[in-house]
C-alpha cells in the first residue's frame, strides 16, 4: 500500500512538472489579437521609420523560432522605462526607453529574441492554463477539454489576463526564453552577446537609476541573475554575427531627438 503511495504521489509530482497546456495555439492568437486592440487604445505608439524598422528585426528574428506558425507583429510603446513584453500569440511590444537603452543592433535583436522565444515555447499558454486551475475558473476538466473547450478556454484566459497585460512568467520561463533567444540570435544572423550586454546595462542602470527598470523588474528575473546564467551559456560559442548596423544608429538617433517619452502610467 505505501508503495502504491509513493507511485502515485510521484505520478502527480511529474504532473505538476509537464507544461499545462489547456488552450489551444488558435485560441492564444485569439487572446493576443483580442489584448492588441485594448492596448492600442491605451498605449502611445511609436510610427514611421523606427516601427517599420523594429518590424523588419522581429520578423527576421521570428522566422527562426522554432514551434508554431504564429502571426508575430513588433510594435513600439513610447515609454521611457526600460521594458519588453509578449502577449498570446505574436504580438511583442517593446518600450522606446529600450530601444534607446541598446548600444547597437544585436543587444536590441536579444530583446526581441527573448520575447519572441516566449511565444514560440507557448509560455504564455503555459500560464494561463495554471491560473485558471488556481483561481478555480476551469470548472469540470471534461467541459473544458470537450467540443465547447475552445471558446471556454478563450473566455477563461480573458478572465486571467484582465489583471494586466504584462503577463509574468516563471523563473524557468524567462529562463528557457534565454537559452531560446540566444538559439534564435544565432540562426538569424547576430551576435548573441548583444542579449548578454544588454543585462549588463540593465544591471548597471539598476544601481545608478532604479526607477528606470522598476517596470521592467517587476515583470523579469534581476539582469544580475540572468548576467551570470547568459555568460556561462555563451561559454564556448564562438564569436560572430551581425552586431550593430548604420539603421539601427540612425533610428536610435531620431528616437533621442523625438519629444520626451511618456512615463508609463502607474
Amino acid at each position: 500500500m505505501a508503495n502504491m503511495w509513493m507511485t502515485a504521489a510521484a505520478f502527480v509530482l511529474a504532473l505538476a512538472a509537464m507544461p499545462l497546456r489547456l488552450i489551444s495555439v488558435a485560441d492564444e492568437i485569439k487572446l493576443g489579437n483580442e489584448a492588441q486592440r485594448s492596448l492600442r487604445k491605451e498605449v502611445p505608439e511609436v510610427g514611421g521609420a523606427a516601427a517599420t524598422y523594429l518590424a523588419r528585426i522581429g520578423r527576421r528574428l521570428a522566422a527562426h523560432a522554432k514551434g508554431p506558425r504564429y502571426p508575430y507583429s513588433f510594435s513600439i510603446a513610447n515609454y521611457r522605462e526600460i521594458n519588453a513584453f509578449a502577449l498570446p500569440g505574436g504580438p511583442v511590444w517593446v518600450h522606446r526607453g529600450a530601444m534607446e537603452a541598446a548600444a547597437n543592433e544585436s543587444q536590441l535583436a536579444g530583446v526581441l529574441a527573448h520575447e519572441v522565444a516566449h511565444i514560440a515555447r507557448r509560455h504564455a499558454a503555459d500560464q494561463i492554463s495554471k491560473g485558471a486551475v488556481a483561481n478555480g475558473l476551469l470548472g469540470l476538466l471534461g467541459a473544458v477539454l470537450g467540443n465547447s473547450g475552445g471558446a471556454r478556454t478563450a473566455q477563461i484566459g480573458a478572465q486571467v489576463l484582465a489583471g494586466g497585460y504584462m503577463m509574468k512568467f516563471s523563473r524557468d520561463d524567462e529562463r528557457e526564453a534565454d537559452r531560446f533567444g540566444l538559439e534564435i540570435m544565432r540562426s538569424a544572423g547576430w551576435d548573441a552577446r548583444g542579449l548578454l550586454e544588454f543585462m549588463q546595462t540593465l544591471r548597471a542602470r539598476a544601481g545608478r537609476d532604479p526607477g528606470s527598470v522598476e517596470v521592467f523588474l517587476s515583470t523579469h528575473p534581476s539582469p544580475a541573475d540572468r548576467v551570470e546564467r547568459l555568460r556561462a551559456q555563451l561559454r564556448g560559442v564562438p564569436k560572430g554575427g551581425t552586431r550593430d548596423s548604420a539603421e539601427f544608429q540612425r533610428v536610435r538617433g531620431t528616437l533621442k531627438r523625438m519629444a520626451p517619452a511618456r512615463a508609463m502610467p502607474k
